[in-house]
């Protein structure tokens, strides 16, 4: 897929207002410092369409951006090591659930999880969740270029085998470095391929 549009359509913490627009959204999230808007940036092709932050959790509304005049790409608040107040993670938690419960165009949910670190049981407990939920959903396994590709496969895995102990298969996966470009293409024909199906 070429990316020849991309824009920012506004923000919410209210998913009824989000737009009624009906066309198809692919939701991204992850834990804090995942690398979410450095990877959102690489498959736009903008430097700054996401806000890059050295400080996780910075994400902290649900964020429409309009790809090519014909889906939206939709950057989530991170969960996780957010250096927020209990008060906000719970509101975080709120209204992320009700984005997921009460939007009928989202067709795909890419949950992001850093290469780098061992099986985390947050990142599982909410693939566990979405799957409970019949929210389809793929991985997008971040940062691959802080790696030996032994080691990817390794921790790629212990994705899988911990997941193959409920389910009878491995969701698709990505495996992706937003410095070195890493993963686009794959993606983005991903996203094509489900947007001629629809």
């Amino acid at each position: 897929m070429l990316i020849k549009s991309a824009k920012f359509v506004e923000s919410n913490s209210d998913v009824l207002k989000c737009p009624k627009s009906s066309l198809p959204e692919y939701a991204f999230i992850g834990r804090s410092n995942v690398g979410k808007s450095s990877l959102i940036n690489m498959l736009t092709n903008h430097k700054n369409l996401a806000k890059v932050s050295g400080k996780p959790g910075k994400t902290r509304l649900i964020n429409h951006f309009l790809i090519n005049d014909n889906w939206h790409l939709v950057d989530l608040p991170g969960y996780g090591y957010a250096k927020v107040s209990k008060k906000e993670k719970r509101t975080f938690q709120k209204y992320i659930t009700a984005y997921f419960e009460k939007r009928p165009q989202l067709v795909n949910t890419f949950v992001l999880v850093d290469i780098r670190h061992e099986v985390q049981p947050i990142d599982l407990d909410f693939m566990i969740w979405l799957g409970e939920s019949t929210i389809p959903f793929s991985i997008i396994f971040t940062k691959a270029d802080k790696l030996k590709s032994t080691q990817i496969e390794k921790n790629v895995a212990a994705y899988s085998a911990k997941l193959l102990e409920t389910w009878a298969e491995m969701p698709p996966y990505f495996i992706t470095s937003s410095a070195h470009k890493i993963g686009r293409d794959d993606i983005l024909d991903y996203i094509n391929n489900i947007n001629k199906s629809l």
